[in-house]
């Protein structure tokens, strides 16, 4: 494809050279090379537009998902905090391994 517009693009400077004014030179290029051949690429671009969009819009739901698990993984940590019982060893300031205390 891109060989195709390269080619293309040679045989009109090659015609716009050729044009008796500069005005006429640069409308030859802009309506013999520049219009169609982004009509050609805008055409036959779909398939990696559309590919793009689904990359991007995975993405964004992985993060989403992500998002949510952090959410969801904080929220279990409130719960647990939430219902262990503030006097118990693992809680308690100052407690040792056998959960003794260290002044007894």
């Amino acid at each position: 494809m891109w060989i195709v517009a390269i080619g293309w693009s040679y045989v009109v400077i090659l015609m716009a050279a050729t044009e008796t004014s500069i005005t006429a030179a640069i409308m030859t290029f802009l309506f013999y090379c520049m219009i169609p051949l982004s009509i050609l690429f805008y055409l036959t671009g779909g398939k990696r537009r559309r590919t793009r969009r689904a990359l991007r819009d995975a993405a964004y739901a992985r993060q989403a998902a992500l998002a949510e698990a952090a959410a969801r993984d904080k929220n279990a940590e409130n719960v647990v905090e939430k219902a262990q019982p503030a006097g118990t060893a693992s809680t308690r300031q100052g407690a040792d391994s056998d959960g003794a205390g260290i002044g007894n």
